[in-house]
């Protein structure tokens, strides 16, 4: 499997939260994820762990989008910044772009929204790129 057809492949996780990849390249992805009851907090809004690993997915999405053969990635940093809640029958979209690619590390922002186009929250992970053993 080439690195692309790996990044492209998202895991079991992105299926279970409902995440769609609705553009992959090199130089950002972008995902649509659907608020439903099951991801909501006591507020009827969508639960920070939610939006936290929709961003968390991307971010390992792009990293591998630029991974050499043999290369594999981890996260080892990630700090989120909420601004406004996404109400159960939004959606949240969510759009990945680099900051940072470099040989050992790469750092990537993720802008999330919703419907009504305002900012919802601001991610910014590191990636760890390692070498498969």
């Amino acid at each position: 499997m080439s690195v692309n057809e790996v990044a492209f492949k998202q895991p079991p996780f992105a299926d279970y939260l409902g995440l769609k990849v609705t553009h992959m390249s090199a130089d950002k992805v972008t995902a649509e994820l659907p608020m439903r009851e099951d991801l909501n907090n006591r507020f009827n809004i969508m639960h920070g762990g939610a939006i936290m690993a929709l961003a968390d997915n991307l971010g390992g999405t792009a990293t591998s989008a630029n991974l050499k053969p043999g290369q594999t990635t981890t996260t080892i940093e990630s700090k989120t910044n909420f601004f406004a809640a996404i109400p159960v029958g939004d959606t949240a979209y969510a759009e990945c772009t680099p900051l940072h690619r470099g040989r050992t590390t790469m750092v990537w922002q993720t802008r999330i929204t919703r419907n009504d186009g305002r900012l919802c929250a601001l991610v910014t992970q590191t990636q760890l790129v390692m070498e498969k053993k």
